[in-house]
């Protein structure tokens, strides 16, 4: 996984990590959740992508659009 940069210093976000289709979030709480195109649309994991890699927003984005939409969680 990659640490999420987090320049806004405000993110509940700690990591994350890209597939072709999916990507998986680390939250600060150590909780990982893995969304997918199937559970939350290709356009939104191509938006959280960009957001990842840029280090700002995908927290907001991930709480406005995509909150529920995850293939799996874990611990």
């Amino acid at each position: 996984m990659e640490r999420y940069q987090n320049l806004s210093g405000e993110s509940g976000i700690y990591a994350y990590e890209i597939d072709d289709k999916s990507i998986k979030v680390q939250f600060k709480d150590g909780t990982f959740y893995l969304y997918t195109y199937e559970s939350a649309g290709e356009s939104n994991i191509e938006k959280m992508k960009e957001l990842a890699k840029a280090g700002r927003g995908l927290n907001g984005f991930v709480m406005d659009f995509v909150k529920n939409k995850y293939d799996s969680k874990s611990y």
